[in-house]
């Protein structure tokens, strides 16, 4: 009995030794930047941390997915999504643990090769959620198709346009959809992950791209957000740890054809960026 007793004891050991104690992480996305985080799980299982990636096709669902408890963290949206998300949901405890890059949106076509051909009343689709929307529009407006009112922010829609010379017909549709309406629409506003799964090269097929060197664009930073609780959780810094480091970044280079600018704030500018978001 007592060797028995003994080899049982010692299986479990073995088992231990072998991976059983392993913690687990589960991050939700929505991007293409899967490469990026498939090399964070082949690093972090060196440090007996299981990471599991959790793919989402609507935007809508990652955050309510983190609040539940469905997942441990999420990196597939930018600061003003957030904001906009926690003004929506008073109840959410969520924040940026970190950055990770900043995806530029473009306008894409498969009927005109520059901005200066689109004609009077072209159909355009843009991104339907707020804060991407008035992103969009606010590209357009860099583009010279349309003019917004001086005071249109960051939940500009379409009635804050105060100029529309080519009558435009915008449709704001879901954010996923924008590339695939291309052959419907003569253009499109597109963001970079979307873009990509689509097979369209974000670096080199917009006929106009956002400029990420400006202040305007900060609160288009993506981000990794985890729960307000967690803010001290040493595995989930160790993943976050990880998404930064040069093995995963050159992996994410690759994924996104170097189409995204990669960014690692400090949690001073993260919370600087978060309060000016609160105004």
């Amino acid at each position: 009995m007592k060797r028995i007793i003994t080899l049982v004891i010692a299986a479990l050991l073995i088992l231990t030794a072998c991976g059983g104690n392993d913690k687990k992480v589960t991050v939700g996305v929505a991007s293409n930047d899967t490469k990026a985080w498939e090399k964070v799980k082949e690093l972090a299982k060196k440090d007996g941390i299981d990471v599991e990636i959790k793919q989402f096709s609507d935007y809508n669902v990652p955050n309510k997915a983190l609040s539940d408890g469905d997942i441990d963290m999420n990196a597939f949206q930018h600061f003003a999504f957030l904001n906009e998300y926690k003004k929506a949901h008073k109840d959410a405890k969520i924040s940026a643990a970190s950055t990770t890059v900043l995806a530029p949106l473009g306008i894409y076509s498969k009927k005109v090769k520059d901005v200066k051909d689109i004609k009077e009343g072209s159909k355009v689709v843009i991104p339907n959620d707020v804060s991407n929307q008035a992103r969009a529009l606010k590209l357009l407006d860099k583009a010279g198709l349309i003019k917004l009112k001086d005071n249109a922010g960051l939940n500009a829609s379409t009635k804050d346009i105060a100029d529309n010379t080519k009558d435009l017909k915008i449709k704001a549709v879901d954010a996923q959809q924008t590339a695939r309406s291309l052959d419907d629409v003569d253009f499109a506003v597109v963001n970079n992950g979307v873009a990509s799964k689509a097979g369209l090269n974000p670096k080199k097929d917009p006929i106009f791209l956002e400029k990420v060197s400006s202040d305007e664009v900060k609160p288009y930073i993506n981000l990794i957000a985890i729960n307000d609780k967690d803010k001290d959780n040493k595995t989930y810094k160790k993943i976050i740890k990880l998404y930064h480091s040069k093995e995963a970044q050159e992996a994410l280079k690759e994924d996104t054809k170097d189409g995204e600018k990669a960014v690692n704030l400090s949690q001073k500018e993260i919370k600087e960026i978060e309060k000016s978001l609160e105004k």
